[in-house]
């Protein structure tokens, strides 16, 4: 199989994490020898997931077997988890924050269960397609704060939120959240929600100046939440 040379648009900090983590879990195991050190292996994983490169591609260009390259992916993701932060870590550094921003995203899968309706749980009727909600929580300038265990695609925003606690602790911390209308309800910052149909011609009524203002104004505070869920997903 002919290989090639390619590049990942990973920052070289993300790379150095894992590949010290990885060393890290070695010494921990009493790993003797492995086919690849901890730093290929880092590459192997970010390759995979930053590219969504096969087994049968990555075993090629790094001369190893299908198997083992399942074993490298699988042994890095539960490095990573672990490295995650606990939601209690993260309402500690929301607490010290002016606010913080919640919101959904919507992660891309590549294998997904046939059928229809409730019997389709990965697809999002929102975004139109097959992946995984993840609840995201940023600080005022679009820093990553957390991040929340992936749930199917077709789990509503502020049912997510809920089945993580994510509602409940940052309510009991005190902190200002600021989220778009997936959350309404929550007793959070929400935009102005249109004005109810006019009973004369039924048509919706615009907003007035001051709402729209706010509305503007909302936006703009919310915005920064849009870096966490690209930081996410790169």
């Amino acid at each position: 199989m002919p290989s090639y040379p390619a590049g990942v648009t990973v920052s070289n900090h993300a790379l150095v994490t894992l590949s010290d983590a990885l060393r890290r879990r070695r010494s921990q195991v009493g790993t003797r020898w492995r086919r690849l050190s901890a730093g290929q292996q880092a590459l192997l994983v970010v390759a995979h997931l930053r590219k969504g490169e096969t087994y049968a591609d990555l075993a090629a260009g790094f001369g190893i077997g299908t198997t083992t390259v399942f074993r490298y992916i699988t042994e890095a993701v539960e490095v990573l988890a672990a490295l995650a932060p606990t939601l209690r870590e993260a309402i500690a550094v929301a607490v010290r924050k002016a606010f913080v921003i919640l919101d959904g995203t919507l992660m891309r899968i590549d294998r997904v269960g046939m059928g229809s309706g409730r019997d389709r749980p990965y697809f999002s009727g929102k975004h139109k397609r097959h992946g995984l909600n993840v609840q995201v929580i940023a600080d005022p300038a679009g820093r990553l704060v957390w991040a929340s265990p992936a749930l199917p695609g077709a789990r509503h925003d502020m049912g997510a939120a809920r089945d993580h606690g994510i509602i409940d602790a940052l309510r009991e911390a005190g902190v200002k959240v600021i989220v778009d209308h997936g959350y309404r309800g929550s007793g959070f910052d929400t935009p102005q929600r249109r004005r109810p149909a006019d009973p004369a011609t039924g048509q919706r009524r615009r907003l007035s100046r001051n709402q729209r203002e706010v509305n503007s104004a909302h936006a703009r505070q919310r915005g920064p939440g849009e870096r966490a869920n690209a930081q996410l997903k790169a």
